[in-house]
């Protein structure tokens, strides 16, 4: 089997390519059969509300609501704890399959043996 993967996504809008990089990443591999949990923090945050994901927009790029439903599939998606507060955004606001977590779980997932993490 292969090494999980703990993806971080602090770009959005802001940084459209690294923003859709990570989610393509995490998207191939969910599909490949690799454990994916990917982190939205930052600017990447609003994509855990309904319809988001949607309005993004990048020229020859799988469309990133696409993208987010592959992973929601068969990976973990988190919104961190606190990018969610600083934004309003409560646990009725999010998308089926999104949790809210903080750092504590992140360091969890990401010091478990054979874990790769990334960061975008």
């Amino acid at each position: 089997m292969a090494r999980p993967l703990v993806i971080k996504v602090t770009a959005g809008a802001d940084a459209p390519e690294r923003c859709n990089q990570a989610f393509t990443v995490a998207a191939a591999a969910v599909a490949s059969g690799v454990p994916v949990s990917l982190w939205l923090t930052g600017e990447s945050s609003w994509f855990a509300l309904p319809g988001r994901a949607a309005e993004f927009s990048l020229p020859h790029a799988t469309p990133l609501d696409d993208l987010l439903t592959v992973i929601l599939t068969a990976g973990q998606v988190t919104l961190c704890t606190q990018c969610a507060a600083r934004r309003d955004i409560g646990p009725d606001d999010v998308l089926p399959g999104v949790r809210i977590a903080g750092a504590p779980t992140f360091v969890e997932e990401i010091t478990r043996d054979d874990v790769q993490a990334l960061v975008y």
